[in-house]
Order: structure tokens, then sequence, then C-alpha cells
């Protein structure tokens, strides 16, 4: 089964432009730095399904014409990750049932914690998102395609990357353990965490992420959680052919099962 992989962001936390900055790349005339907060959108058996909800979904979804959304997947629960979800609102409203959110215990519980009001089944003032959490003890199969959980650290935080089909998203992760690893060989497609040249305490390099890759030999892989650091078009410049940053709006399709 083939699917369409689209990035809907492909910025760090506080995403480019940054607010106040005055650097070269906050200033660039090239759209591909332009970058809003991280996440992809899967289209495939006439479905629609998200991994993650950032802070810029609203503004992710005008510009890809989003029209339905069938699940969303989550990879933990940091602002830029999660803060979103009430931008769900327009589209739970076009279904008769609710939204199925996806998550491990933990990022639900925290979800739970800042969108109380959205999960207090005696909310009495209306218009909210109409969503179902669920927990991800496991694999997951949506609309005929399997979803993965692959353990990553983020710093000393266990966060969860997603593997399904030929393809797997990993953002936001300093370390890959050996396990994970295993199940990430030879894909078709690879997103990894690359925020800069620097290193971060939470965050893979550009370094370590050329590594990894050639580690894992994916045909195709493209860096993600990208910050001002990197100017679009020098940065790919100094990447093998087979690596390239993500952009926005850059779509990919690929075998999803």
């Amino acid at each position: 089964m083939r699917a369409v992989l689209t990035v809907l962001g492909s910025g760090t936390s506080m995403g480019v432009p940054t607010i106040g900055c005055t650097c070269q790349v906050c200033h660039s005339d090239d759209p591909h730095d332009r970058r809003t907060r991280p996440s992809i959108m899967l289209n495939y058996a006439d479905r629609c399904v998200l991994i993650d909800t950032t802070p810029d979904f609203r503004e992710q979804a005008i510009r890809e014409r989003i029209t339905r959304l069938d699940a969303v997947v989550y990879t933990h629960a940091h602002a830029d990750h999660i803060l979103g979800l009430d931008d769900v609102r327009p589209l739970s409203f076009r279904r008769p049932d609710r939204i199925p959110l996806y998550a491990h215990p933990d990022t639900a519980a925290s979800m739970q914690k800042i969108f109380r009001y959205i999960f207090d089944e005696d909310y009495k003032y209306g218009g909210i998102a109409r969503v179902e959490l669920n927990h991800i003890n496991g694999s997951l199969e949506l609309f005929g395609a399997q979803f993965e959980p692959i353990k990553i650290l983020h710093g000393d935080a266990e966060i969860h990357g997603y593997r399904f089909g030929s393809a797997a998203y990993l953002t936001d992760f300093s370390a890959i353990p050996p396990a994970s690893m295993e199940r990430l060989r030879g894909l078709d497609i690879l997103f990894l965490d690359a925020l800069r040249h620097k290193p971060h305490p939470t965050h893979s390099t550009v370094t370590n992420s050329v590594r990894l890759v050639e580690e894992l030999q994916p045909q195709r892989a493209f860096f993600t959680h990208i910050s001002h650091d990197l100017p679009h078009a020098e940065t790919n410049r100094n990447l093998p052919p087979h690596v390239k940053l993500a952009h926005d709006g850059l779509k990919l399709e690929f075998d999803i099962a």
C-alpha cells in the first residue's frame, strides 16, 4: 500500500524564524529556511494520520489544505509536539465520532493535565475538540498499516519515534539504543533529528545523524527539528547525496504496508 508523507514542520521548538532573532537564517529569503514546529502527515487508504500536533498546526493545516483527520500519534508531551491539539477542533466537528489520539501512558497523562478542559467530562462551556485519548502499549494498527514504537533517548527522557512500513520518523533524540537501531536498518525513508552542528544535551547533531545514516543505510534520509544555525541550501551542499534537510511542505511517496 502506497502512502504520501508530508512534512508539516521541520523546525526546532522555537521555530525559524525565531522571535527576536536577527541572524542570517531567520532573515533568509529562501522559503526552505522558514520552519514551523516538527510534525508529519501520512495519507494512505483515503485516511489522514498525524504524528504530533504542534503549536503551528493551524498554519500547517491551512497550508496543506487538510480537510479530514483520522488519527494522531504522539511522540512525547513537550510543548512543541502537543500544543496544537486544540486546533483539531474544526476537523473533529466534521466527523460523527471522536478523533482517536494515541500516546504512551506518561505522554497521555501529561496531555490530560495540560488539556484538562478537553478531557473533563463535566466541562460545560462547549466548543472543545472531540477527541478520544488511547494508550499505546505496543505496535499499533491504523487503517491497515502498522506503527511500531521505537524507543529513543531525549537526554535522560525515554520517548518514542515510529516505524511505519518502509519508513521511520525519529525526532528529538540524543541517542538511539542498540535494540532500536536494529529496527531501523535498510529502510526506504529515515527521518532523524539534526538540530545543529554544535553538540546539544538532548538532540542529535548533523555529524552524529550523518554517522547514523551511514550505519543504518536507508535509501533516503532527511534531517528534521532543525534550528536557525543551519541554512538550508548551504547545509545540503555539504551532506551526502542521499541525505537532505527536510523542509516544510516536503512530500515523499513510500510503501507503508
